[in-house]
């Protein structure tokens, strides 16, 4: 008999940025394999309605930083254990790719010591489909030769070290999770002396039907855009490279003012089933 049969497997693949034509091959194919799908917040409604077969099991686990409203990591470990064991294929489905700023590690972590197989399929991250959407090449000849990615979600996330080391880099800086704190972030860069010639631009609902791109220069952020609230998901990129989205962009959304993955009003709610997700919904 094939093991498969009796363990199931959990497969962790990322769905990309939103757009649901930038989901991979492999992980569509998943898709229309899997019993069961835990699905994030900023994965398409459409990627869903498209690759996913009728009869899975379509569960929300998305987490909603700072809002309250976000599905214990615990819980999500336990569904996938709960279905995994019962001899299903699931996919644990997360917005972008599984690697950058996902909780990949306490999942990993809870497949091993529950003796899970597993797969990691890579999806296309938030910074490669805003950045290519916006027209801002993360690197290119004479502006960057390397990128960093981070997340600022709090004061405390980066030291007054790396503050300074940071202000001081040619490379372009993409910053996840970061729109927020974004009128911290500017003032602590231009703080240790970040140079005028660096560009700021906010991507808004990156590479879907509604997204918004926003640049100016570092040093006209607080002119511009100080305290303006950004429409989640937003990611920041700052460097040189941003001047390049004026002759480059090629992408415009619809300027609605309107989420396109709406935000969330309770934890693990089931979408479409034809058995329904046990004690698990609605679970805080």
């Amino acid at each position: 008999m094939n093991p498969l049969q009796q363990t199931g497997k959990v497969i962790l693949a990322g769905a990309g940025p939103g757009d649901p034509d930038l989901v991979t091959v492999k992980t569509a194919h998943y898709l229309q394999q899997a019993d069961v799908v835990l699905t994030d917040r900023l994965v398409s409604e459409l990627i869903l309605q498209r690759y996913v077969r009728p009869s899975a099991t379509i569960i929300e686990v998305g987490k909603q930083c700072r809002r309250g409203v976000s599905t214990p990591q615990q819980t999500i470990n336990e569904l996938m254990v709960q279905y995994a064991s019962a001899g299903k294929l699931v996919v644990r489905l997360k917005g972008g790719d599984v690697a950058f700023f996902s909780n990949v590690l306490d999942e990993l972590d809870s497949l091993l010591a529950n003796g899970i197989p597993y797969e990691i399929v890579p999806g296309i991250t938030a910074a490669s489909g805003a950045s290519a959407y916006a027209g801002i090449p993360l690197t290119a000849r004479n502006h960057a030769t390397a990128v960093r990615f981070l997340t600022c979600y709090q004061s405390a996330v980066l030291s007054d070290d790396y503050w300074k080391e940071l202000a001081t880099t040619t490379d372009t800086l993409v910053f996840y999770m970061s729109s927020e704190t974004l009128d911290m972030l500017v003032s602590n860069l231009i703080r240790y002396g970040m140079e005028a010639s660096m560009q700021l631009a906010v991507i808004e609902q990156a590479t879907t039907s509604y997204q918004q791109v926003y640049t100016c220069g570092l040093y006209e952020y607080a002119e511009k855009f100080r305290s303006r609230s950004f429409l989640s998901p937003s990611l920041v990129i700052i460097g040189k490279v941003v001047a390049l989205q004026r002759s480059f962009s090629w992408f415009q959304g619809s300027d609605l003012g309107e989420y396109y993955f709406k935000p969330l009003t309770s934890p693990v709610k089931s979408i479409h089933t034809h058995e329904q997700p046990k004690q698990y919904a609605g679970r805080a």
